[in-house]
């Protein structure tokens, strides 16, 4: 279920969907790179004005599920139009700053993004652009992403499964007649 925040910015309810933590795993893969499967942790806030705030951190697991070194985090602003395009202002830890533009699909929660601008730093690895995915399906969110290099033509180099993470104190405070001390409930 998507839940609207009384104090969400009005142009910011198309991209409600997205409100939250995330985490999960995925995919990745890109020329000269090993395949890896990856962990990831998503959260996008509000502050009651127009844009999204974005952070992601992933990171390699190895064979059994566990951490192995961080990959990648980045850090964002998203927004919306009446029109409903969506803009995104994003930096990575890699030495890229990137600005995407797309749209909310009609109807559905999808989003498709592409780069219009990137910028990068004399140590950052070469890239000239990359296009996005996004999509709330079944509750969760997924997205896929492609890019580029000067060598390299578009190509798909990650993906990810992200669930919503849930607060207990969210849904605890829905439970009634609870004990005070929290041992009675188990007597």
């Amino acid at each position: 279920m998507i839940e609207i925040p009384s104090d969400l910015h009005p142009d910011l309810v198309p991209l409600a969907f997205l409100l939250g933590n995330w985490t999960g795993a995925g995919v990745a893969e890109f020329e000269g790179q090993d395949k890896c499967n990856f962990g990831q942790e998503v959260t996008f806030t509000h502050d009651g004005r127009d844009f999204l705030e974005y952070i992601s951190h992933s990171w390699e697991l190895d064979a059994e599920g566990k951490k192995v070194r961080p990959l990648e985090t980045e850090t964002g602003y998203w927004r919306i139009d009446k029109d409903r395009k969506v803009e995104v202002v994003m930096i990575r830890d890699q030495g890229i700053a990137e600005v995407w533009y797309g749209e909310l699909a009609e109807k559905k929660p999808q989003i498709d993004l592409a780069t219009d601008a990137v910028a990068r730093t004399a140590v950052a690895d070469e890239y000239s652009g990359g296009k996005r995915l996004y999509g709330y399906v079944n509750g969760d969110l997924m997205w896929v992403g492609e890019k580029s290099t000067p060598q390299v033509p578009l190509r798909p180099y990650m993906s990810a499964h992200l669930k919503k993470v849930v607060d207990p104190k969210e849904w605890a405070k829905d439970v009634v007649d609870l004990p005070d001390d929290g041992i009675a409930f188990f007597r």
